[in-house]
């Protein structure tokens, strides 16, 4: 029996504070613009100063609160865990302030600049078609149309150098080695950051305590299986002690991760099943799953879009292991159980 989720810290920070988590790392917490209205960023102890764990959306509030925490400190470098904007949005203004750089994976970095500059099927007008391939009905495509180039928004700017990232590399940081252990499925090249000595994972987004992160099939690559890669990929962590203290981006740090891991392997299983059962009958899209798998209307087109990508993501996995089957006809993709 695995130990059950325990959280040791009742609240959040708030903007502009840090909170002492262990010996060495600080825990900040910035708002976002969106639903899930919040992300954690850590500081590490690194000699004189501090290394930063992700840097927050691009918003002048969360530059007013990085200047509150850092006054009369010094950051050493912004350690990023993947391209998002929340993650890597302000790691340019946090260079051009502080001078410190960027150390991230190459997929991610190079995955950043191709959303930036609209290249190829990274591009809005390839994720709108591939949504219409998918059913998705042209109001909602127009939503997203209107919505731009939102990670732009976020990620107005992105380092022209940076230190890359290994899976498996081991990085001194202060007194401290961290692992970085690589995750897919959520994003290219996803960086988690493990000290066996404090017994801490930085588990970026990949592990969340209360939330399954969202997993999303992308134009640029329209038949593959991010589910599958995202489920094996949490099965690494189950090699960590069963508790590990998890620092999560969304949600507060826990202890108990074989049991999230377990939770969603299960939670993924239910869904699976429903869209099984939704399909059992006429072949439907991924647009007309999508209330079936959220079981909800999706209220606006910024959450429209990780719908489908994840309404997708379980109908690719489902193809990928043999029960579902894709149907392609007149331009419009529906699927069959």
């Amino acid at each position: 029996m695995n130990a059950p989720i325990a959280y040791p810290h009742e609240t959040s920070p708030a903007p502009g504070t840090a909170v002492p988590v262990a010996p060495g790392i600080e825990w900040l917490c910035m708002p976002l613009p969106f639903a899930l209205n919040h992300i954690n960023l850590w500081l590490l102890a690194d000699g004189d100063g501090f290394a930063a764990v992700d840097t927050g959306f691009a918003l002048d509030p969360i530059k007013a609160a990085w200047k509150s925490v850092l006054a009369g400190r010094r950051l050493t470098r912004s350690v990023v865990t993947h391209c998002h904007p929340d993650h890597l949005g302000l790691a340019a203004w946090l260079e051009e302030e502080t001078g410190a750089g960027l150390w991230i994976a190459q997929g991610e970095y190079q995955a950043a600049h191709m959303i930036v500059e609209q290249i190829a099927n990274y591009s809005i007008g390839a994720m709108v078609e591939f949504f219409r391939q998918h059913g998705l009905d042209e109001a909602r495509i127009d939503g997203l149309v209107q919505r731009g180039n939102g990670y732009k928004k976020g990620v107005p700017a992105i380092p022209a150098t940076y230190r890359r990232l290994f899976d498996g590399q081991v990085l001194k940081i202060g007194e401290h080695d961290w692992r970085t252990i690589v995750g897919h499925g959520h994003a290219p090249e996803h960086m988690s950051l493990y000290c066996a000595e404090l017994g801490v994972l930085i588990s970026g987004d990949m592990l969340l305590p209360r939330i399954s992160t969202n997993i999303s099939v992308m134009a640029s690559n329209p038949h593959g299986d991010p589910l599958g890669l995202f489920l094996a990929s949490i099965n690494d962590f189950c090699a960590l002690p069963e508790d590990t203290l998890v620092l999560p981006s969304h949600g507060r740090p826990f202890r108990g991760l074989h049991t999230r891991v377990a939770e969603l392997h299960a939670h993924h299983a239910e869904r699976c099943e429903v869209l099984l059962a939704a399909c059992a009958g006429r072949p439907k899209s991924a647009a007309e799953l999508i209330s079936v798998l959220f079981n909800r209307e999706i209220p606006d087109p910024h959450q429209t879009m990780f719908a489908m990508g994840e309404a997708i993501a379980h109908l690719n996995y489902l193809e990928h292991a043999g029960k579902m089957q894709r149907i392609e006809e007149n331009g419009l993709i529906r699927y069959t159980s």
